[in-house]
């Protein structure tokens, strides 16, 4: 986790870093999660990390009740979207990037270290990434799933820059790494959007029962590469898999 971490956290070597971040670019992007090793923060497997934690809690949160740990997935995946929603501070603006992969890799330290000024990076009309718009889609529309009996009011605040988001990744399409082109050694977009378009408007059918969302999937899916082909994989960059999977259910 990056910043200001809570009481409950439980990795208790951690400590509070990256407290300064958005400070560069006039806007609060404090949180979030690092990457792995390193201390950037990448926007789009962040986001598909949001959906995933969030799909695991929908489908077995039965289970993860009774094991003890519901309330900190739901503190997990409250922690990403804490964060999804500051970098969303208008309807066609989108941070997808916290901190320069490259330079960071040459650095070997704990984020709780460190000093240098970090770069943000976003997504705007002018420089579109409906991958990235749409996976942050699905990652609130999932959440928003997630709190809707425990806090409707939070549910209802990510439905709604969900549904932005995804007018926004399908009126101004292009890969988001064309526009972040520091991200392409790292979390470059090869799949393209398509997939990203699909999975984030079957999760909001999924969160609204609106129609239109479903529509959207059944007329676009063959001509966006959805069907007619067995698919090999399902990760942050290919989402066909994962849109068959919860359209069938």
């Amino acid at each position: 986790r990056s910043g200001k971490l809570p009481n409950t956290q439980r990795a208790t070597w951690r400590a509070n870093s990256g407290l300064g971040d958005g400070l560069a670019n006039g806007v609060d992007l404090v949180g979030g999660y690092y990457d792995a090793g390193d201390n950037v923060k990448f926007g789009l497997p962040m986001a598909f990390t949001v959906t995933m934690l969030s799909w695991s809690v929908i489908e077995y949160g039965k289970q993860l009740a009774k094991s003890g740990e519901l309330g900190y997935s739901m503190e997990a995946i409250q922690w990403g979207t804490d964060y999804l929603l500051k970098a969303h501070p208008e309807p066609n603006v989108l941070y997808g990037q916290v901190g320069d992969g490259i330079s960071d890799h040459n650095c070997w330290q704990r984020p709780e270290d460190m000093t240098t000024p970090r770069q943000a990076y976003k997504i705007d009309t002018n420089n579109p990434g409906s991958d990235l718009a749409g996976e942050t889609t699905a990652a609130m529309a999932a959440a928003s799933i997630v709190f809707k009996d425990s806090n409707p009011t939070y549910s209802n605040d990510l439905l709604s820059h969900a549904k932005q988001l995804f007018e926004f990744a399908d009126k101004y399409r292009g890969k988001y790494d064309s526009s972040i082109t520091n991200v392409r050694k790292f979390y470059g977009s090869i799949s393209g959007y398509n997939d990203e378009l699909l999975w984030a408007a079957t999760w909001l059918h999924k969160a609204t029962g609106d129609q239109t969302y479903l529509n959207y999937l059944t007329e676009n899916a063959d001509s966006m590469g959805g069907t007619g082909w067995s698919m090999t994989k399902f990760s942050w960059d290919v989402k066909y898999a994962g849109v068959q999977v919860l359209a069938s259910m």
